[in-house]
């Protein structure tokens, strides 16, 4: 069962949520952060050793010797990686999508492909008292590249190898039927998209304010239009109106579960602490609400 956190803005309690989803799951559970430009769920977990690498992407490199400045290169790329003046052909990496087009049509195979290293990925295990360690995996933006899905991409395809690996090797059904809860950037562009393409079901975190309603509705016809199943949580519900539920009352959207402000999920956020280990009485909540996903 593969569960994205997801939500139309940032600010609402989605890595909150996606923290105590992985620490209330009873089973065998991955938790993928996969909000690569700013990753923050490792600030509240207690992790052993982390093992770490790079994320890289192809980019082109021209053979002068070879090249014969056709421009075909040029020709074919829409993002502009590839400039041709006069006799000169210059490739600017970081607006590469690596799509590996320009090689092909290039008629002198004086493009040849080298990896450019643009972010990196961590994983550790996070020990939980009573249940199933925790998987912990978490993606890095490197700062001044623009291209967040190949690194979001990269830590959902090393859990998911993680995950084949377990299976492979003979463990209990239990231990195969592996969660993975995913925190996906906010906003509704193509991160969020790449976060939540292939997962089962996804989570939209929101708050009852015009912004909250706002950015809501777009988080929701976007997981409509890719066809993924969903529900909402409604964080520090009671410090707004009933706007975010008269709206999804009318849409038909479920609303999984209402959290009202509560001061010691403040305090203990501020220091570091997840919410279901501030307000202990919330672990078995969420532990009911992905029991009752995954049916």
């Amino acid at each position: 069962m593969r569960i994205a956190i997801a939500s139309g803005k940032g600010g609402t309690g989605k890595t909150t949520i996606a923290v105590s989803l992985a620490l209330s799951a009873r089973a065998d559970a991955q938790l993928l952060d996969c909000d690569v430009e700013e990753p923050n769920a490792g600030l509240f977990l207690g992790q052993g050793d982390a093992i770490e690498r790079a994320v890289t992407v192809p980019v082109p490199v021209i053979d002068t010797a070879k090249c014969v400045a056709c421009g075909a290169c040029a020709s074919f790329c829409e993002f502009n990686a590839i400039v041709h003046v006069g006799t000169t052909v210059m490739v600017f990496p970081e607006l590469c999508h690596s799509c590996g087009g320009c090689a092909l049509v290039c008629p002198s195979g004086a493009i040849t492909e080298a990896p450019s290293e643009i972010g990196c990925l961590t994983e550790s295990v996070v020990r939980r008292e009573g249940l199933p360690d925790l998987s912990f995996y978490q993606g890095l933006l490197s700062i001044g590249k623009a291209m967040s899905p190949p690194v979001i991409r990269a830590v959902k395809d090393r859990a998911e190898r993680r995950a084949a690996e377990a299976l492979s090797s003979g463990l209990r059904p239990s231990e195969r039927e592996r969660l993975a809860i995913i925190d996906a950037p906010p906003g509704t562009s193509c991160p969020m998209g790449t976060a939540v393409t292939g997962v089962d079901f996804v989570v939209l975190v929101t708050e009852p304010t015009p912004f909250g309603l706002h950015d809501l509705d777009l988080a929701v016809k976007t997981v409509r239009k890719m066809a993924i199943p969903f529900g909402v949580i409604v964080n520090r519900s009671d410090s707004g109106d009933d706007r975010v539920e008269t709206y999804c009352a009318k849409e038909g959207i479920r609303i999984l579960m209402q959290i009202p402000e509560d001061r010691r999920i403040a305090e203990g956020y501020s220091e570091g602490i997840p919410l279901v280990v501030s307000a202990p009485e919330y672990r078995e909540r969420f532990a009911a609400l992905t029991e009752g996903l995954n049916r």
